[in-house]
């Protein structure tokens, strides 16, 4: 029967739905297990790339340090290769001045020596001449004499002690000056030493700073050539997975066009295979409602010509009767053009709504129009 087909119908239109609302979830769990992996690969690969990094700034480090550590020893070194240049200068200019010190006071002492000498050679001179000068007078006494040798010996010893102390003065002041000359020599030249050393630690850091500012532009090189290749890396991925993302993407879209245009193309059939039978029966209905208006009107003119002929007289009866007649007659006109006019709509409406769901071509409209053609009961 009818009802069974409809009902097969319905069934089939909600395992239809059922389906449809599966591949759906399918189809979104799908997309979604695909975002997560995306994300998975994106996260794996940036803790990859960051441990990468990580790595290659600690061995960087490492090398800092390792450079920082022989520039310290080279530095230590140096310093101890200075002070033992320093204290080995040190006692060298200290022996060389004790050494030539020593030089001056035997040279010294040798010249006081031949000076006290020469004085004592003097003296005995000067006695053996007063002696000689004593002899020759026989006529002094001798205590005179005895006298006059202990003035001159007086005399002698003391000019001897005036020159001996002049002596020693001019030596001692000479000792003083060569002391300071030694001492300023040996201040000279420990300078000189001194700014030797300080230009070879100088030049030593200068060498080591260039070294490590050259280490450091190459770890910056280093380090941004690799950011570049992760930054490359990434981006790469990011592009391909947004490329599998958007491939996905439209492969589900044109899945979903692909079943809703079949979806519209089975409802437009099955709403064009109902159309006839929907029409039917609102045509039907239409009629019924048409049919009932006229029962309607045919009951309420004849209750009108019995009430006109009972108070109307005899002779306008017949002229009465043609006027209701007429009258009558253009109303069910009137309700005949409704009726054909509602039919034309119901007709028209479902025409265009099929075609607006179901995206089918205008011919469809005139199909419909011609399915049920306007009948009179």
């Amino acid at each position: 029967s009818s009802f069974s087909s409809l009902q097969q119908e319905h069934a089939c239109v909600r395992d239809e739905a059922h389906e449809q609302e599966f591949e759906l979830r399918v189809q979104m769990s799908g997309y979604k297990r695909m975002r997560r992996q995306h994300q998975k690969q994106l996260i794996a690969l940036e803790n990859r790339l960051k441990a990468e990094m990580d790595q290659h700034r600690l061995r960087l480090q490492k090398e800092i340090e390792t450079q920082a550590n022989n520039t310290y020893i080279e530095l230590e070194r140096l310093a101890k290769k200075h002070a033992a240049q320093t204290d080995k200068e040190m006692k060298t200019a200290a022996s060389e001045e004790r050494r030539i010190q020593q030089q001056i006071v035997a040279q010294q002492k040798r010249e006081l020596a031949a000076f006290l000498e020469n004085q004592k050679k003097e003296y005995r001179l000067c006695k053996d001449k007063l002696k000689e000068e004593m002899s020759e007078d026989p006529c002094t006494p001798k205590e005179e004499k005895q006298e006059r040798l202990s003035r001159h010996k007086e005399t002698v010893q003391r000019s001897q002690a005036e020159e001996e102390a002049h002596v020693l003065a001019q030596q001692r002041l000479v000792y003083d000056r060569s002391c300071r000359a030694l001492k300023r020599r040996s201040l000279i030249k420990k300078h000189e030493f001194e700014q030797e050393q300080i230009r070879e630690e100088l030049n030593k850091k200068r060498t080591q700073k260039e070294m490590e500012h050259a280490l450091l532009i190459r770890h910056d090189e280093a380090t941004q050539d690799l950011e570049r290749r992760q930054l490359q890396m990434l981006h790469k991925l990011r592009v391909e997975l947004m490329r599998l993302q958007h491939q996905t993407e439209l492969e589900n879209q044109e899945e979903y066009n692909t079943r809703r245009q079949r979806e519209l193309h089975r409802k437009h059939s099955l709403e064009k295979r109902q159309q006839p039978r929907d029409l039917k029966t609102m045509e039907m209905q239409i009629k019924k409602q048409f049919q009932d208006t006229c029962k309607v009107q045919n009951k309420q003119y004849k209750a009108l010509k019995n009430h006109q002929l009972e108070v109307s007289p005899r002779g306008d009866h017949r002229s009465l009767l043609r006027n209701l007649k007429d009258e009558q007659t253009r109303k069910l006109a009137v309700l005949a053009e409704q009726y054909e006019h509602s039919i034309n709509e119901m007709v028209t409406s479902q025409a265009v709504r099929v075609q607006h769901v179901s995206n089918v071509c205008p011919v469809c409209v005139q199909y419909m129009s011609n399915v049920c053609p306007v009948r009179w009961g």
